[in-house]
């Protein structure tokens, strides 16, 4: 069994390859913000350490956010893969500094006061420097707290988790079977409508949301890929004393069956990507007095890179969860019986897939190519139907 030390120093050391390997020269961008972040906490005062990282980190990040729009839209220059790859794992890494960040202002993670420079070098540098390169979430999520982190390490030698192996196994087939129905989706829509502009209202309708699904899958495989990599590493098992078969769903995302069959857009939103929705409800949700729905949403475009389809998605969807909280609220007393709710239930479901059809196609395709084939099939109506209604509903509340 390795020491502590060489288990942080494994952890740490195989990111600081795995970042190096992958992205070349600019695995510089995670290393900067790294020892950054190590000066800050060694001399900054806990108490208002939070605004000095987050300030830094999303300036560093906005930067080569900006300059890949620059080399992208204006110089027309292709851009390296690497690039796109260091940036989106700064994306992640800027997540984890924040939370440690938050972890230190509330004293969720105290300094140790009375331990020597040389011990408090290893004590706690150490600890956050391999939370922070750690490379199971390097290239992807999900977001694990670090006091799970450190738990973890540290406990690994008195408790270690029972072999992965199984679970493992069963999430790798999980992918498959998911690539295997992306690729069947895919096949469809290049056989049967190509052109979603020169077919039908529905026909166009149904083609984007099989884009949107094709493309929300490719989040899924990700997201098992990347539990599977946590789970063979010891990362994700929750100890059940009921006697029941280990729970290695302590590091997830969400799956699909959970969050497609979501009939609210406010629920999905907080099933998608369920730990960043974590991460921006404790970073901007909760810190913010005013609008904070829509400040949340507005961070999550700023995080995302300040593309035009990230703001219109976005921005977007923001006014449709605040329109679901506001129709659920006006219906809910009015559904008196069993059918009523069943039918509610199916509109809503409707709803809100086409309205993620929308966001997903606004942000992933990021410039005016999404937003054309929102308006070429009609689809932007279901969002702008939401904001209407919105608008309706609270005229009439102030009203009264």
């Amino acid at each position: 069994m390795c020491s502590l030390i060489n288990r942080y120093l494994f952890v740490s050391v195989g990111g600081c390859v795995l970042a190096v390997v992958t992205m070349g020269v600019y695995s510089a961008l995670l290393f900067a913000s790294t020892f950054v972040f190590m000066l800050l906490v060694c001399s900054v005062d806990p108490g208002c350490i939070h605004s000095w990282v987050f300030g830094i980190q999303m300036l560093w990040q906005t930067f080569w956010h900006l300059l890949i729009q620059y080399r992208e839209y204006y110089l027309h220059e292709p851009v390296s893969i690497r690039l796109f790859l260091a940036v989106s794992s700064l994306m992640l890494l800027t997540q984890r500094i924040t939370s440690v960040s938050l972890d230190l202002q509330e004293e969720r993670a105290v300094l140790p006061p009375d331990a020597s420079p040389h011990r408090k070098r290893w004590v706690l540098l150490l600890p956050l420097s391999s939370y922070v390169l750690n490379f199971t979430t390097l290239l992807g999520g999900p977001l694990c707290s670090y006091s799970q982190f450190v738990s973890l390490i540290e406990g690994i030698s008195l408790s270690p988790p029972p072999n992965p192996l199984g679970v493992v196994s069963l999430k790798v087939m999980q992918v498959l079977l998911l690539e295997w129905v992306r690729y069947c989706l895919v096949y469809c829509m290049q056989h049967h409508a190509s052109d979603p502009s020169n077919s039908g209202v529905l026909c166009g309708v149904l083609w984007l949301w099989g884009l949107a699904a094709v493309l929300r899958i490719r989040y899924y495989s990700h997201w098992r890929i990347s539990e599977c990599l946590n789970n063979a590493a010891g990362f994700g098992f929750w100890a059940d004393f009921s006697g029941n078969s280990p729970n290695w769903s302590g590091l997830s995302d969400g799956d699909l069956w959970t969050i497609e069959t979501s009939s609210r857009v406010s629920e999905f939103a907080r099933r998608w990507n369920a730990t960043t929705a974590s991460w921006l409800r404790r970073l901007v949700f909760l810190r913010c007095k005013t609008f904070p729905l829509l400040m949340t949403f507005g961070f999550s475009v700023w995080w995302h890179g300040l593309h035009l389809g990230h703001f219109v998605g976005f921005l977007g969807w923001a006014a449709a969860v605040k329109a679901d909280y506001q129709i659920h609220r006006y219906l809910h007393p009015k559904l008196t019986s069993t059918w009523r709710k069943l039918l509610y239930t199916c509109i809503s479901w409707i709803n809100t897939q086409m309205i993620i059809t929308c966001v997903v196609v606004a942000v992933e395709l990021r410039d005016m190519s999404g937003l054309r084939l929102l308006s070429v099939t009609y689809l932007g109506l279901f969002p702008l139907f939401n904001i209407i209604l919105l608008f309706i509903l609270l005229s009439s509340k102030t009203t009264h």
